[in-house]
């Protein structure tokens, strides 16, 4: 099984999760090719947000990664909620997951192992899927561990790296946007008769009242040097 299905939340793909999704997609196609008996693999991630990217190594299986994020119930959101590897020797006698059972029985499968991965609240799952059963026992010892491991810890960083981006672009935002608060605040003063922070604090509440971002608040004071908006300075400032 050679054909890669990437999931993401809903069936869409966000470009927050393009990212994981891939990394994932490579993992589940590298450790099916590292496991002796190993017909196919899943992958997902989950780290506390809505989206739970996941990938998988052939429709079928995709659909059955799908039927457990959906339902709850299944070797993944075990694996996830215990922190521990779940196996299924036999799904034929498999007495857990009725829903998950049937689709991996109807995809051929026989036995799985779900390996997590933890690092940093972020939990990535591996599914390696064989179609005999009693395979897969020394999976979670072997190279497939070495492989989520590594993936776990690229996963981190580029969450890493996505949230530093981001706080430079806000940072960046605020820096654009000081000097029209700045001199708003300076009007308000004038109109007011007050000193900053209390000039500040009006603007602030008029963004609040009017749920419109500061920096525009700050921006039509500037543009109408105040005219008009005087009333509405005085009677937030009492």
């Amino acid at each position: 099984m050679s054909e890669t299905e990437q999931l993401g939340t809903r069936g869409t793909e966000s470009p927050e999760s393009a990212l994981p999704a891939r990394r994932l997609s490579e993992l589940a196609e590298q450790a099916v090719r590292c496991t002796t008996d190993c017909c196919g693999a899943g992958t997902t991630v989950s780290d506390g947000s809505t989206e739970r990217p996941a990938a998988a190594t052939h429709p079928d299986l995709a659909a059955l990664v799908s039927v457990q994020l959906r339902s709850g119930e299944g070797p993944i959101p075990a694996a996830v909620e215990g922190g521990e590897t779940v196996k299924s020797g036999d799904l034929l006698c498999e007495e857990r997951w009725p829903e998950y059972r049937a689709m991996a029985l109807d995809a051929g499968v026989r036995s799985s192992v779900t390996i997590p991965f933890r690092r940093a609240g972020m939990t990535v799952t591996l599914s390696l899927y064989s179609f005999r059963p009693g395979t897969l026992q020394d999976a979670p010892h072997g190279p497939a561990r070495a492989l989520g491991d590594l993936a776990t810890t690229c996963l981190v960083r580029d969450r890493s790296y996505r949230a530093a981006l981001t706080e430079i672009d806000q940072l960046g935002a605020a820096m654009r946007t000081r000097p029209v608060v700045d001199q708003a605040c300076g009007i308000a003063m004038h109109v007011l008769g007050c000193d900053a922070d209390a000039a500040f604090a009006v603007l602030r509440r008029i963004s609040q009242g009017t749920n419109r971002k500061l920096s525009d608040v700050a921006s039509a004071i500037v543009d109408k040097r105040g005219q008009g908006v005087e009333q509405e300075l005085m009677s937030l400032a009492d």
